[in-house]
């Protein structure tokens, strides 16, 4: 049987201890799956990453196992871990889902925003600029989750933010806006703009329909991703 060639996962990971063994492994498995270090369909080789953190197999086991709750990991038994792949219409659901979540929370956020955390979004929203400015793909998709997040979380929410950031964790393997086109991001980037301006003015009607043309420009966007390079899977 011919070896399998070395996980490219292997090369990303840094082993730094975070409190035992396996919240190590799932710490550092799951910040490298989350930067899209490891694309979807990557396999995760357990013996391998428990030599390389010096553990067993069963406190990388039990770290895979929560990967696998949170979406972010499969198995199967012939073939192995691997990073999680979706469909284009799972990936569409996830943004149906995340943009459901969004809507629910942004009202009262807007509401409740205090100085400091309009500042938050502000800067946020800067940082997506020079993305576009520096045509930053990996940025932008690091920065719009933390400008959309700097909306809602204003809301206190608590519960409905946990779902919102699992959701967001879903679909961050895929790096959509690394993949979509750059006039696609600029336009995106714009809406952001006009929902922080009414998001700072408190202005909740606008910032909602705001919201939602936006959630409709990503839906289009992300309809165009390639379904032939692994990146997603075909439909069933």
């Amino acid at each position: 049987m011919t070896d399998r060639p070395p996980s490219p996962l292997l090369e990303k990971l840094v082993v730094v201890r975070n409190g035992g063994p396996q919240q190590t492994v799932v710490t550092e498995l799951r910040r490298v799956i989350l930067r899209g270090d490891a694309p979807p369909g990557t396999p995760v080789p357990l013996t391998e990453v428990a030599e390389l953190f010096g553990v067993s197999h069963i406190p990388v086991r039990e770290a895979l196992k929560t990967l696998i709750s949170e979406g972010l990991v499969t198995h199967r038994p012939n073939s192995g871990y691997a990073v999680a792949r979706m469909t284009k219409q799972e990936l569409h659901e996830m943004y149906v889902v995340r943009a459901a979540l969004e809507g629910a929370a942004l009202t009262i956020a807007a509401e409740k925003a205090t100085d400091y955390e309009r500042a938050v979004a502000m800067e946020a929203n800067d940082r997506m600029a020079q993305a576009i400015r520096d045509s930053d793909g990996a940025a932008f998709q690091r920065e719009s989750r933390n400008f959309h997040m700097a909306l809602v979380r204003p809301s206190g929410m608590h519960r409905l933010l946990h779902i919102l950031d699992m959701s967001w964790n879903m679909i961050e393997p895929v790096q959509a806006m690394m993949h979509v086109t750059p006039d696609d991001r600029a336009k995106l980037n714009g809406d952001h703009e006009e929902m922080l301006e009414a998001f700072l003015a408190r202005d909740t009607a606008r910032l909602s329909a705001i919201a939602q043309r936006h959630n409709d420009s990503v839906d289009v966007a992300i309809g165009t991703l390639p379904t032939d390079t692994g990146l997603l899977t075909q439909d069933s």
